[in-house]
């Protein structure tokens, strides 16, 4: 359930976005222990201009392969996550050839009344889920 919004410069084909996507939800599951079908990711491609990710002071040079990725999930341990950016960043080198330098990952953390999936119900309240 938990959803991701990928930032990217545009250009790159149908075939490397799915790699990025397919690559990504495969971590997720491992990392999250989520259901294969749990799957939640939206891709925004920005022109050059349109994206700057800068220095924080860390010495990261960045490229215009990168990648910012935004997860919103309900509450994930520190372990769990630390063990995501780890995969994630050696994964996404060796299927996708970026540099670990170039992906940035930011988590947004809600509850449960914080999720509707359709039908105006928010489903983990409800039972449903």
């Amino acid at each position: 359930m938990p959803l991701l919004c990928f930032d990217l410069v545009e250009g790159r084909s149908e075939w490397q976005l799915k790699r990025i996507l397919d690559v990504t939800h495969e971590v997720l599951v491992s990392s999250f222990n989520v259901p294969q079908r749990d799957r939640y990711q939206i891709v925004r491609e920005h022109p050059p201009s349109r994206m700057i990710i800068e220095d924080t002071g860390l010495g990261i040079k960045r490229t215009p392969n990168m990648l910012v990725l935004q997860v919103t999930t309900r509450p994930r341990s520190r372990a769990m996550k630390q063990a995501f950016y780890k995969s994630l960043v050696e994964k996404l080198e060796v299927v996708c050839g970026f540099a670990p330098s170039d992906v940035v990952v930011t988590f947004v953390t809600n509850t449960d009344e914080d999720w509707s999936f359709g039908f105006g119900r928010a489903q983990f309240l409800t039972g449903e889920l």
